[in-house]
């Protein structure tokens, strides 16, 4: 295992909250060298006991709580408060994803803390952010997914808008937090540098991937609707049906790309037809375009369609699914894997990017059980001894063990 120092060594973070985007935002965080210090309550995060579970733990958990030391306080008690506290008192970066207005509540909002340590990165992630009419709302990823203007241009025309299978709401918000945190940091490290509060939310992390969207309708009001597989106003990028069952996705668009991939799929025609020269005519004959490329897709088989498409510098690609990843070379070669032990069993987790050429991140632990870091954090760097441990394990402001 390299030992090369990473980025955010020496900086620690202390994580308040449960589930996904304020725990992945921590994630990337570790991954890149700063302590993190995962708060849980005495029953644990539940994102410990979704999807597959092995031996009472998630193998998801595995991955989320890689290189972050678990220690459980009870929020709700006023010892389990004061703790944290004092855990702050040392740290760089709080992050929490509670409901608006709950740290505040429990006597731990950015005021109060501030007033202790005024260097300390505060970062929010909720729903609809901090202020506004809104932000008392409950915001799941999936409703701020729907809020924020990306499951309306997501699937096909005339049907029920689509759901990737994943929390992209959530992730997308973590990316957002842990580029908010480090701008935060960079700040702060400028003379009379210091902390202040990053407010993320979720739908507004969508809303920034919606490209064009905003000045189209402003400017010429036009509102982009859902276009299946397809991109509105580039053509041709699309996914088809191989005579193997298989689809690929052949990306078209360029102008001298188009020529080739046309020839190749035995469409000269096209390939020269000057109304297809570029991009504003290719959409105006999208469906025309659309059809020949099925057609051809239909009689060959992926790989072949791959193959020649390579050979003729047009991008082209699989459908992969999660073992399709595990087993191709580019994959493989990147390093996007990293094997980690669970009770002695190997297994695979996927690695952090942004690939970093001569500070890279690294995992050096995956997921530990709850409280595991107890009595290193509580008694390490807060000073508990053994009777005071106990007697919050008996008052259950800590899990027991």
């Amino acid at each position: 295992m390299t030992t090369a120092t990473r980025p955010l060594e020496g900086l620690r973070v202390i994580e308040l909250g449960q589930l996904l985007a304020g725990p992945f935002a921590c994630t990337i965080l570790a991954y890149f060298g700063a302590e993190v210090i995962k708060v849980e309550a005495p029953g644990g995060d539940p994102i410990r006991g979704w999807r597959v579970v092995q031996d009472g733990t998630s193998l998801w958990y595995r991955s989320l709580g890689r290189n972050k030391k678990s220690v459980t306080l009870d929020l709700k008690s006023e010892r389990g408060r004061e703790l944290v506290l004092q855990l702050l008192d040392s740290a760089d970066v709080l992050v929490e994803n509670f409901r608006p207005g709950a740290m505040e509540a429990w006597g731990l909002g950015p005021e109060v803390v501030k007033a202790r340590n005024p260097g300390l990165v505060y970062a929010r992630i909720s729903g609809y952010g901090q202020t506004g009419p809104y932000a008392s709302k409950p915001g799941y990823a999936s409703v701020t997914e729907g809020f924020g203007g990306f499951r309306y241009i997501n699937g096909e025309p005339g049907k029920a808008p689509v759901r990737p299978n994943i929390s992209l709401g959530d992730t997308v918000a973590a990316l957002h937090a842990a580029l908010g945190i480090t701008l935060a940091l960079l700040q702060r490290a400028k003379p009379g540098g210091e902390g202040q509060v990053v407010d993320v939310a979720l739908y507004e992390s969508i809303f920034n991937l919606l490209e064009g969207m905003v000045p189209e309708y402003d400017g010429a009001g036009v509102v982009r609707e859902p276009s299946g597989t397809t991109v509105t106003g580039i053509v041709p990028t699309n996914t088809y049906r191989c005579d193997d069952g298989k689809y690929v996705v052949i990306g078209g668009n360029g102008d001298s790309i188009f020529k080739r991939l046309m020839t190749v799929a035995g469409r000269s025609d096209m390939a020269a037809d000057p109304e297809l020269a570029d991009n504003a005519g290719r959409v105006r004959h999208e469906a025309e375009i659309d059809k020949a490329l099925g057609l051809w897709c239909g009689q060959h088989s992926s790989t072949h369609v791959i193959n020649v498409l390579e050979e003729a510098r047009v991008p082209v690609g699989p459908i992969y699914s999660v073992a399709d990843m595990l087993n191709d070379p580019q994959y493989q070669a990147r390093g996007l894997f990293e094997q980690v032990e669970i009770d002695g069993k190997p297994l695979r987790i996927p690695a952090i990017m942004p690939r970093l050429a001569e500070t890279p991140g690294r995992t050096e632990w995956p997921g530990g059980d709850l409280g595991s870091h107890n009595r290193e954090v509580l008694q390490g760097l807060l000073g508990l001894d053994d009777e005071e441990l106990a007697l919050l394990a008996a008052d259950g402001v800590i899990a027991p063990g």
